[in-house]
């Protein structure tokens, strides 16, 4: 890597977020070891977002807010929005940012001495979640990555992933030619996953946690523990929004594969090659077995 700092465009999808987002664009604007232009997105809010962002925007030169007023209705859109909006060229990385977190100061710097040393396209990271009582749990998302993982989960949280310009433009693309069809696909992060991992994107799980993750009730995901995270999950299941994201995903990225990811067979034959964690390989298994997925 250059000994200049290199430049990285974030990308910041909003909305009333003025609980948390002054202090999270503090740790944004306060990385240390690169060039940064923030960029952020604000659904239409009513707390004030808007107004803070706007006032920000016109106070510091490396912010900038995208025009206001269209109401995306989730963070997914949100981003692919971002994705559509912002050109890429004149940056060497592209990360994604979430409203609420707390970065630790040499993220961005550590993702991209990452990406030199690994050789890779894309780096996201394990986290550290906490929650407003003070406890703080480690979000493993480092496990070996599986033939097929990326068309079932996403590779960690999307406000860890920095791309590299040759990968983010490749998704930028992809994104722009989807058209409409990406109204089918709720989560940005898993479908960056897949189509980078696809593509032949090499993608690297780093496991030093370089933020944390803030966990509320507003939470569009979250961590995934606790008891009323798996009866979310086990709901979604139910509802097979699980099976159709996974569907909608590989039709969009690899519509080759679309129609094995319906045939049970196929998933059962293969499952050890479906998700990273072992434990999640096998109750992917059983809901298989059990004609649930």
């Amino acid at each position: 890597m250059s000994k200049l700092q290199p430049k990285v465009a974030v990308l910041l999808a909003a909305y009333n977020g003025m609980q948390w987002i002054e202090e999270q664009v503090d740790t944004i604007l306060n990385q240390k070891g690169v060039q940064l232009t923030l960029f952020v997105s604000v659904d239409q809010s009513n707390d004030g977002t808007e107004q803070w962002v706007q006032r920000l925007s016109t106070d510091c030169d490396n912010v900038v807010m995208l025009p206001y007023g269209e109401r995306f209705g989730g963070a997914g859109r949100n981003f692919f929005h971002l994705f559509r909006s912002v050109t890429f060229e004149h940056f060497d990385y592209i990360a994604l940012a979430d409203q609420d977190d707390i970065w630790l100061p040499k993220k961005l710097h550590r993702a991209c001495e990452v990406m030199a040393q690994k050789a890779v396209d894309v780096v996201s990271s394990d986290v550290t979640a906490f929650w407003p009582d003070g406890r703080k749990k480690l979000i493993k998302k480092s496990q070996p990555q599986r033939r097929l993982d990326h068309f079932f989960e996403a590779a960690g949280p999307g406000c860890t992933y920095v791309f590299n310009q040759a990968s983010a433009l490749a998704l930028q693309r992809f994104i722009i030619d989807l058209g409409t069809n990406i109204n089918q696909i709720s989560l940005h992060d898993w479908l960056a996953y897949a189509f980078c991992r696809h593509n032949g994107f090499k993608w690297y799980i780093d496991r030093q946690p370089m933020m944390l993750y803030r966990q509320h009730a507003h939470n569009q995901v979250g961590t995934n523990t606790g008891l009323a995270a798996y009866k979310k999950r086990l709901r979604l299941i139910r509802e097979h929004w699980y099976r159709h994201q996974v569907v909608n995903i590989a039709r969009a990225v690899a519509p080759e594969l679309a129609d094995s990811f319906t045939k049970p067979f196929f998933l059962i034959r293969c499952y050890r090659q479906l998700r990273r964690r072992p434990r999640d390989c096998y109750a992917l298994l059983v809901m298989l077995l059990l004609g649930v997925f």
